[in-house]
């Protein structure tokens, strides 16, 4: 029987199919999944997920992050420590960040697999469009929860699904390596199940802040 990947519920009903994928929806915690016999290679996603190293995108990543620091050291003015989780920086774009005084760490499954890292605790973290590549998501979510020191915060950008019936039509599912999906219900759901408070779920920006 198949199960949310995300919650491990079985209420979960058929959602779209196309000649390569199947995706299914978890009437529980909202997840949109594709699956699993759908999923690419590692080698063959590992192709894919590295084209998101060019330029372009890591000017969108580094912005992302600049934006969240500037946000948090609002809040908390004192060093932060955080962990740039799924997608790791250039040097070029890392290094302003830490002459700031930023201690940033990075963590990419395939770029940067530094598992010992994962093990520590953090002031915020942040995963700029790696959610939706997630084949694991329940695993993922314990690991970054487990990473985030009390208060901490965590910044999520990945599209978020307004409602299953705009699925079929959505352009985000066509990318093969894209295989959870999120609506804003998924992540109260989360929040409510993991000690952690929601603050803000629009369009492609989550923030969450675990309970102190």
């Amino acid at each position: 029987m198949q199960h949310c990947p995300l919650c491990h519920h079985d209420a979960i009903r058929p959602v779209f199919e196309d000649r390569r994928r199947h995706f299914l929806v978890c009437q529980r915690c909202a997840l949109v999944f594709a699956t699993p016999g759908s999923y690419l290679l590692p080698a063959a996603e590992k192709q894919r997920y590295g084209r998101a190293r060019r330029d372009n995108k890591q000017k969108q990543l580094a912005q992302f992050i600049a934006t969240l620091l500037q946000q948090l050291q609002t809040l908390q003015p004192n060093v932060l420590e955080g962990l740039n989780f799924g997608r790791v920086l250039t040097p070029a774009l890392l290094q302003p960040l830490q002459q700031s005084g930023l201690q940033l760490h990075q963590y990419d499954p395939f770029f940067a697999p530094e598992h010992q890292l994962l093990r520590q605790q953090y002031d915020f973290i942040c995963c700029y469009r790696v959610f939706e590549h997630f084949h694991l998501p329940a695993k993922e979510w314990q690991i970054i929860v487990h990473a985030l020191k009390p208060g901490a915060w965590l910044a999520i950008s990945t599209p978020l699904l307004q409602s299953v019936e705009m699925f079929a039509k959505w352009h985000y599912k066509n990318n093969p390596t894209h295989v959870s999906f999120y609506q804003p219900q998924t992540f109260a759901y989360l929040a409510e199940h993991s000690s952690l408070q929601l603050i803000f779920a629009q369009k492609d920006f989550v923030l969450m802040q675990k309970a102190s």
